[in-house]
């Protein structure tokens, strides 16, 4: 995420990949793991539901979903020297008969509206942290500015991490490193070179130092890249918890965002391990209460130290000696930050709704928002347009918020992703290889 110059690196949205579990949340009647599309790759079947597994031997597309389970998603579980019994009949209708010799589709599983509403909400909040960086001077925006920016990127790592361990299973997602990482981060960092040199700025580009947004581009491929050895570790969340708190006495570069790899890891490890039945764990009514106790006293919180408090570590980026701690203090800010950030992620998480909503369908297209968002907001940095003076105190903080919702809305539509698919999802499967077999 920026601090409050446009030109350097800042934050947000995630790829997924379904865990290897069947258990389903309660609340839904869809079926665990989710379908495999990596936090940033949004594609979606157009009859609202994803494809099953292919075949063995299939070619992995773009579009494919794979999970640990070799069966279609609501086909009957095989047991060994048994015949396999007939599939339900679904509601709503009798079952059609299909035609002697021709070849039966896979049931198709539709897709759990949870982590999408997850993902539209935490993307929404991207923009609204950007926009409010012209109105920090004012402590209500700056109270705005650190409760969000406590929970929303972990939260959003958190969930890219979950969405991971399955990644390296499939061809397609894989793939999908070039696809919808390396292309897109090229093509975004020209695209704002280009629109800061429209506005007057001198031309600047440098590949390997990502420009503002784009940070989380390269961050998340590195954490992909790594996966195979965390799912390897005994104890992988304490390993990443201690180079989190070590990676604080190194000035560590942001080229290629490694500043921002070590500094946000922790998450992106827990998300890595957790499984199905801990989102179920936090569907309970006592949890909830809980959360919602938890949300208001961080929300006091950030109000009470806005006056004073340095916004540095909320960027979990900085060194010790960036934030003038010693190495003790460090090791204190970083610790009790990580516990807060966690408490915050894990309360949004229990009061997300779990069922269909009206932004369900824009969590699949968060992509868009992301990388899109910072164009009107850049625009309206450098025109003064965020520096009004009635913008400077709470009414302020209210009129920035709901724009940039408005904002989100949009640029999650799928009118959007029609217009900008070719260059944010290219599909370049004449790149790669034909797995063997095929």
């Amino acid at each position: 995420m920026s601090e409050t110059k446009p030109s350097s690196p800042v934050t947000t949205p995630p790829d997924s990949g379904g865990p290897g579990e069947n258990a389903g949340p309660a609340s839904t009647g869809a079926r665990w793991p989710l379908p495999e599309e990596t936090f940033w790759s949004e594609q979606t079947d157009p009859h609202g539901v994803l494809p099953g597994p292919a075949a063995p031997g299939a070619t992995d597309g773009p579009e494919a979903s794979t999970t640990t389970d070799d069966r279609p998603a609501g086909a009957p579980e095989k047991t060994p020297g048994t015949a396999p019994t007939a599939p339900r009949k679904a509601p709503g209708g009798p079952e059609k008969q299909a035609k002697p010799g021709a070849q039966q589709e896979p049931p198709r599983r539709k897709r759990d509206p949870y982590l999408d509403n997850v993902k539209f909400l935490l993307i929404a909040l991207v923009p609204i942290g950007h926009a409010l960086v012209p109105t920090l001077d004012a402590d209500s925006s700056r109270a705005a500015y650190i409760f969000i920016y406590t929970f929303h990127m972990p939260l959003f790592v958190i969930i890219s991490g979950y969405l991971s361990r399955n990644f390296w299973n499939s061809n397609a997602k894989t793939n999908k490193l070039v696809d919808t990482f390396v292309v897109p981060y090229v093509i975004v960092e020209v695209g704002y070179a280009a629109l800061r040199t429209a506005l007057g700025q001198k031309w600047s580009l440098t590949i390997i130092d990502p420009a503002w947004l784009n940070w989380y581009l390269l961050a998340l491929l590195f954490w992909r890249l790594s996966t195979p050895v965390w799912k390897r570790m005994k104890y992988p969340v304490p390993v990443a918890i201690a180079i989190y708190l070590f990676a604080g006495y190194s000035q560590i570069s942001g080229d290629f965002s490694m500043d921002r790899f070590f500094g946000l890891m922790p998450f992106f490890v827990i998300g890595l391990i957790m499984q199905p039945e801990h989102f179920d764990l936090l569907n309970r009514r006592w949890i909830k209460i809980v959360s919602l106790v938890v949300l208001a006293s961080a929300a006091a919180v950030a109000v009470y130290i806005a006056p004073k408090a340095t916004l540095k570590p909320f960027y979990f980026k900085h060194s010790y000696q960036d934030m003038d701690l010693s190495w003790w203090m460090g090791l204190g800010v970083r610790t009790g930050l990580l516990v807060c950030s966690l408490a915050v992620c894990f309360a949004v998480l229990a009061l997300v709704p779990r069922g269909e909503t009206w932004y369900s369908d824009l969590g699949t297209r968060t992509l868009y928002c992301y990388l899109l968002h910072g164009i009107p907001v850049l625009i309206a940095k450098e025109k003064g347009w965020l520096e009004l003076p009635w913008l400077h105190g709470p009414l302020g903080v209210l009129a920035i918020s709901s724009s940039c919702f408005a904002l989100a809305i949009v640029l999650c539509l799928p009118e959007t992703r029609t217009v900008f698919k070719w260059v944010l999802e290219p599909r370049l499967t004449w790149l790669y290889r034909r797995p063997s077999g095929s």
